[in-house]
């Protein structure tokens, strides 16, 4: 996630780390060349190329903002969606943690190993939504743990959690009520995994999205053509701002539209996670973990 704050003055015009220009400048090149194309073959043949009147492109070009705003506005509800659901796991993961740390003896062999799991939880949970196969980088589970072949590793370690639990509650060191509550927490835990699984796994309508793509483009590469008549010269200009500004929120509404990507405008899981690490070492008074700092105004 790009964390910086706002430049000032010239600044605000040249700054690039944090812009979405990197990755559309390609394609603005493309553009580019198109107008001066279309500059030229106005020039070697005048009244062949061109278009006399703008009118259209002025219409087109009124209504394709609205309807990028209002894919814009749902990729920004779905990576919003992803930081209340990450916001909500490590909330859970810290009232967890302050149970485990209150209601288990401090000689309990299994208190560490659940504390652990939840930490181990956020690693998995983050490796089944980026699909990669990152262990945790301490030696929280057993040996061989983490490369058990399951489909679903964040809801087989709330299943050893609730099976250490279980196992406290037939040993009767814990009482009904005390597994309720711990119960309760990993039902919350399971349900976050899931609406993140729904956000991963529902993207939005493909139809939608390359519609909405191929118009963009095919306004960016008709638009000189309709402006050279009446811009001449300044008609590159012209086109590449306009362009910019479109294919700028078009590529930024597929970063939004994947919340938990790498990309520069996904969520900053590796910091998150690094936030319940820092929970697990505090309930067992381990060494504490540095916090994830951005890096190039990028938090990872």
């Amino acid at each position: 996630m790009i964390v910086r704050p706002r430049p000032a003055g010239l600044g605000l015009i040249f700054a690039m780390r944090g812009s979405i220009l990197p990755v559309v400048a390609p394609r603005l090149v493309v553009i580019l060349l198109i107008s001066g194309l279309a500059v030229w073959l106005h020039h070697v043949w005048p009244g062949y190329f061109g278009v006399d009147s703008a009118a259209p492109f002025t219409l087109l070009g009124l209504g394709l903002p609205i309807f990028l705003s209002f894919r814009n506005s749902a990729c920004y509800d779905r990576w919003w969606e992803g930081r209340k659901q990450w916001g909500a796991l490590l909330a859970e993961s810290r009232n967890i943690l302050r149970n485990i740390h209150a209601l288990l003896p401090a000689d309990d062999p299994l208190r560490r190993p659940a504390a652990h799991r939840v930490g181990a939880f956020a690693h998995a949970l983050r490796a089944h939504l980026r699909g990669s196969q990152d262990p945790p980088p301490r030696d929280w589970l057993p040996a061989g743990g983490w490369v058990r072949r399951t489909h679903n590793r964040p809801g087989t370690l709330l299943t050893e959690l609730a099976e250490i639990f279980a196992g406290r509650l037939r040993e009767g060191q814990i009482t009904d009520i005390t597994y309720r509550l711990f119960s309760d927490h990993l039902s919350v835990m399971s349900d976050i995994q899931a609406a993140c699984e729904r956000l991963r796994a529902t993207p939005m309508p493909f139809a939608y999205s390359l519609m909405l793509h191929r118009t963009v483009w095919l306004f960016c590469l008709l638009l000189p053509f309709g402006l050279v008549d009446t811009l001449g010269l300044g008609t590159p200009v012209i086109t590449v701002v306009l362009a910019y500004a479109f294919l700028g929120l078009d590529a930024l509404g597929e970063e939004l539209e994947e919340p938990f990507s790498t990309a520069p405008n996904g969520l900053p899981l590796d910091s998150l996670v690094r936030a319940i690490e820092i929970a697990v070492a505090e309930t067992l008074e381990e060494p504490l973990p540095e916090p994830l700092r951005p890096e190039n105004f990028i938090l990872p």
